[in-house]
């Protein structure tokens, strides 16, 4: 389905491709004739921008597989929803959460067990003792121990599952790639950017990497394999709980903090924080950080998320001589985009800090709670004035070079 709708927005980009304008020629010098140019709409700033936000937000986004009580329409709507949301707020911990399944996972299948396509089933029904989908070790241990037999299933069944394809993902990408190429284009010739289009490409950076570590990722696969647990009636103490254990508790800690909990949870499960139960009842958590990783690892990934959110502040802050309606809304960007640039780094020199004085879960969540709120602050400012400065734009804006235009895009 995502395929053809990607193909269907695409022949209708080609068919918008060609301009409607009579176009210019100039030459700046005697040995260098500048290119063609045409003119743009509003519209087509926006629906180009908004088409590849899309991309970035939410078709680049492999979610783990959701629980077999949850196969509601409605609850798998608001479950993307909010990775979306999440996904515009946060982005570089989308794709810290794709690096560490990326870590852990060489292939096909190792992705489909860490996104929870194992599910223990006894007597025909899911297993609601244990409570949880089947991580690669469990898998082992009942193979070894006769409680299951080896799970049959090949990498083309699973393709098969996904959603998602070499094609429909190539077409995603294909419309990044022209969306970053018509910006340095505008660059090279010195024609004015939106803000829009600035923030557009800081998603689109960072949706290369996503796509990169979820590459052999099923997409959207919506049902587990079952795993079916074999009779053992004459020792009644061989339960799945005396070979793999229990499920942790659903409560902890970070439910104390009432309205933060939603916001806080899914960082400190990414990161394997030892004060949070990863649960892994029907589903696998979607920031998961019950798989162990190598410590090298690790500090790869905690570099690699810092950096990300840098390069992703970073670019916002080539809007910083952009024009602006107001002088208030460029001291707002600028304040905004500097705060997002520099508070992964304070947050991450407070780590060593708390590691020193072995401090608890409260006083972790204390110290970052203020980091957090002004990074959701500065993030949601950004996204308010990408749009609302495109209410006064110059009249370069309104330009584009025309052989960029006659390439198809979305």
């Amino acid at each position: 389905m995502r395929l053809l709708v990607l193909l269907c927005i695409l022949l209708v980009g080609m068919t918008q491709a060609a301009p409607t304008t009579d176009t210019t020629n100039a030459t700046t010098s005697d040995n260098f004739k500048a290119p063609s140019f045409t003119t743009r709409t509003l519209w087509s700033i926006i629906s180009s921008s908004v088409l590849t936000l899309f991309a970035c937000v939410y078709t680049a986004i492999h979610p783990n597989i959701p629980s077999p009580k949850h196969s509601a329409h409605l609850h798998d709507i608001w479950r993307q929803l909010r990775m979306v949301i999440m996904a515009l707020i946060a982005p570089e911990l989308i794709v810290a959460w794709a690096m560490r399944q990326w870590f852990s996972a060489d292939k096909t299948h190792s992705f489909f067990v860490l996104m929870g396509g194992f599910m223990l089933y006894v007597n025909g029904k899911p297993h609601r003792t244990a409570s949880r989908t089947l991580q690669p070790d469990h898998i082992l241990t009942l193979i070894r121990q006769r409680c299951i037999d080896v799970p049959i299933l090949t990498a083309d069944q699973i393709h098969d599952r996904s959603k998602g394809n070499a094609i429909s993902k190539g077409l995603v990408i294909l419309q990044v790639a022209w969306f970053v190429m018509q910006l340095i284009t505008r660059a090279i010739y010195r024609l004015e950017t939106t803000q829009l289009e600035v923030g557009t490409l800081a998603f689109a950076v960072l949706n290369f990497l996503t796509y990169a570590a979820w590459w052999d990722k099923p997409l959207n696969v919506q049902c587990p394999h079952p795993v079916y647990w074999k009779s053992t009636k004459s020792k009644p103490i061989m339960t799945p709980e005396y070979h793999i254990g229990y499920v942790c508790a659903s409560t902890n800690d970070i439910a104390q903090f009432g309205i933060l909990a939603p916001v806080l949870r899914p960082i400190l499960e990414l990161i394997g924080f030892p004060g949070i139960p990863t649960s892994r009842k029907l589903q696998v958590p979607t920031f998961d950080g019950s798989i162990e990783l190598e410590q090298l690892h690790k500090h790869v990934l905690l570099l690699a998320g810092v950096l990300m959110a840098t390069i992703f502040g970073g670019i916002h802050c080539m809007a910083w001589f952009f024009a602006f309606p107001t002088y208030q809304e460029r001291v707002l960007w600028r304040m905004s985009a500097v705060a997002i640039t520099c508070t992964p780094w304070l947050g991450l020199l407070t780590a060593p800090l708390l590691a020193a004085l072995d401090a608890s879960l409260t006083w972790f969540i204390l110290l970052y709670v203020p980091y957090i709120m002004l990074y959701i602050t500065a993030r949601g400012v950004l996204l308010v004035l990408m749009f609302t400065t495109l209410r006064d734009l110059p009249h370069d804006a309104y330009q584009t070079v025309l052989w960029t235009s006659l390439v198809p895009h979305l």
